[in-house]
């Protein structure tokens, strides 16, 4: 992660010791010691069992949650032979062997297909099927999210649109059901947020559709249904079905919300009448109660109501109960309890955690692209990842997993651009010339309107002048401004959306993979309708996975979701087609890109070509011999 302004958050040392000692800690602050991190004597589960309420499922890539626990946290499945390992702990209680998993998985990708469930229940969670109102979910990428806990390296579990897990309360021990109650938390990421629905973990419904409400009891770490909302999201708020509540109510103005880069967030439901919200920083400090009171009342419109909850006893990580898989999260460790918690055992869990001192990057890069500007330098907010209203916006060394550098599009109207649930925004709202530019909360002003433009500058429409670093500067810290457009350099700017799409034709068509986000080896690789462009343009913020692709130029592979761009059984005959296969390193799978724009595979000695220059959805990719025509002009970026 980048640092371009000082830290403004100071860890604990050392962790604390025993439950007397974790109670100590968040009555009279963190002790200081010069020895590096050590396990907690008592893991939440413990500290929640001690007080009544033990743990039915507990999950965690990063770190035990129980203190005599030694045994898998989650499992890898390698790309290259399809081989699995379970990843396992560096001791009983303490962090995950990450080692383990980077050796295992040198040289080739790793997904999560099963994270484990530590408690004594074994409710293990796989990807999530189809539902009513997404496709089947892919599994995690293993190395996508590197922290430390402890002082050891581990990995988060990032679960961006279209990646969740899931297990079928057929299959479940121990969660509630009807109106028993539950308590629950999560530590997870404040920047790795969005608006989408709905990226929760808790008690879902027995199948993967809507059965209204008080089907479903389960955390929502988001800025979803926040119109109206105070404070600085994400919100810590209660998806119940058929409504997402910051308290009583959609929004409940006390909720203030927690924006830190590790956050932990609480819920407990006594299923019959009330329900609490609880949220505060992982890294330091105490839980603040945000909401502690009645269920909401009302009916639904299939005439059911909250009071008393009606749970299925299902677990969900990362979608809705019905599967609405548009949300984003990091998600770094949660249980899942039978009764409803106490107080003081939730004070004892949040200074356990604390003293787990999780840090590095806890956001894996969040959703929406980098706009990559003058001298290379991406277009960043001050604060590393922590910059609210009225921050500079400014261009930095762009750094893959900031937060604060993945801008997306269409958050309100159209035509925004926005990080960290905030818009790019002209000081003020003023039109004048070499105003200066800032984060601010999306409002739809004509301040916070881009449109990109044909030269690669982006232009203020209220204004008419264009975003511009200043006399063409490119230093880190250079703060941008409006100016009047004139397509010099300093006014130059790219959106990288990382997708293949063909300059012939029309702009809005992309590299697909046939099938809605199927994870599975042997489908056509075909032109689509883009649907992940930050343009501004409507539906601009829809995510799809399959569409995203990376390339490495350590093995000359072109990936998506997990696989690689790859000739139909490793074919050098003219005109063989394209399809997406588990990335093994055959010739098929080699692709070096040209100045011209083509992607040449050296093994055949042929290019990328859409057939006769079509550009019709559905158009199925093949080799072809190498003639420079935009058929063969592809933008990789």
């Amino acid at each position: 992660m980048h640092t371009d302004s000082p830290p403004t958050r100071r860890r604990a040392l050392a962790a604390a010791l025993g439950i007397l000692a974790l109670a100590l800690t968040l009555l009279t602050g963190p002790l200081l010691t010069a020895s590096p991190a050590q396990a907690a004597t008592d893991g939440p589960c413990d500290i929640y069992a001690a007080a009544g309420t033990p743990c039915v499922a507990a999950y965690s890539p990063a770190r035990a949650l129980y203190a005599a626990y030694n045994g898998p946290l989650y499992q890898v499945k390698r790309a290259s032979d399809g081989a699995t390992r379970n990843i396992g702990l560096l001791s009983a209680g303490g962090s995950a062997d990450a080692a383990q998993q980077d050796a295992f998985c040198a040289g080739t990708s790793c997904v999560i297909p099963i994270v484990y469930d530590q408690s004594a229940n074994h409710n293990d969670l796989t990807p999530a099927p189809a539902g009513e109102q997404g496709a089947a979910n892919a599994p995690a990428d293993a190395a996508a999210l590197p922290i430390t806990v402890g002082g050891s390296k581990a990995y988060g579990l990032y679960l961006p649109p279209g990646v969740a897990y899931r297990r079928s309360s057929t299959m479940t021990i121990g969660t509630a059901r009807g109106a028993n109650p539950e308590s629950m938390y999560e530590v997870a990421s404040g920047t790795n947020v969005n608006s989408a629905c709905c990226s929760d973990f808790g008690n879902v419904e027995t199948d993967t559709v809507d059965t209204g409400a008080g089907h479903m009891d389960t955390l929502n770490l988001s800025t979803l249904g926040a119109k109206g909302a105070t404070g600085h999201g994400p919100w810590v708020q209660a998806d119940l079905e058929e409504g997402v509540f910051q308290g009583k109510t959609a929004v409940w103005t006390p909720n203030q919300g927690n924006a830190s880069k590790f956050v932990t967030a609480v819920l407990k439901n006594n299923g019959v009448n009330i329900f609490a919200l609880k949220g505060g920083n992982a890294q330091s400090g105490a839980l603040s109660t945000w909401y502690d009171g009645a269920l909401p009342d009302g009916v639904d419109r299939f005439g059911s109501t909250w009071k008393p909850m009606k749970l299925e006893g299902s677990i969900g990580l990362g979608a809705g109960g019905d599967n609405s898989n548009r949300g984003t999260q990091s998600f770094f460790e949660g249980v899942m309890t039978s009764g409803y918690a106490t107080n003081a055992a939730e004070n004892a869990v949040q200074a356990n955690i604390v003293a787990q001192h999780y840090d590095g990057v806890s956001t894996g890069g969040g959703p929406g692209r980098q706009i990559v500007g003058p001298g290379g330098k991406c277009v960043d907010v001050a604060g590393d990842d922590t910059g609210g209203n009225l921050a500079v916006v400014q261009l930095w060394d762009c750094k893959a997993l900031a937060a604060d550098q993945h801008w997306a599009g269409s958050i309100i109207g159209e035509g925004t651009l926005s990080t960290l649930g905030r818009c790019l925004d002209v000081n003020g709202n003023v039109t004048t010339l070499g105003t200066g530019v800032e984060l601010y909360g999306c409002n739809g002003v004509g301040g916070q309107q881009w449109l990109p433009q044909a030269d690669g500058s982006i232009k203020n429409p209220a204004s008419g002048l264009c975003l511009d670093a200043p006399n063409g500067a490119t230093a880190n810290g250079t703060p941008l401004r409006i100016w009047t457009c004139n397509g010099a350099a300093a006014q130059k700017f790219t959106v990288t959306t990382p997708i293949l799409h063909p300059v012939s034709g029309a702009p809005s068509t992309c590299v697909d993979v046939a099938g809605n986000d199927l994870n599975v080896n042997n489908q056509r690789v075909q032109l689509w309708t883009c649907q992940n462009i930050v343009t501004g343009a409507p539906g601009g913020n829809a995510e799809a996975r399959d569409q995203q692709w990376t390339y490495s130029p350590a093995d000359q592979s072109v990936r998506t979701i997990g696989r690689c761009l790859d000739v139909i059984d490793n074919s050098t005959t003219m005109g063989a087609g394209i399809q997406l296969h588990d990335c093994n390193g055959v010739g098929g799978q080699h692709w070096v890109p040209q100045a011209n724009g083509a992607l040449l595979n050296p093994a055949s000695n042929y290019c990328l070509d859409a057939p006769n220059g079509a550009t019709a959805d559905g158009t199925q990719l093949r080799i072809w011999i190498c003639n420079g025509a935009p058929a063969q002009t592809f933008q990789l970026n």
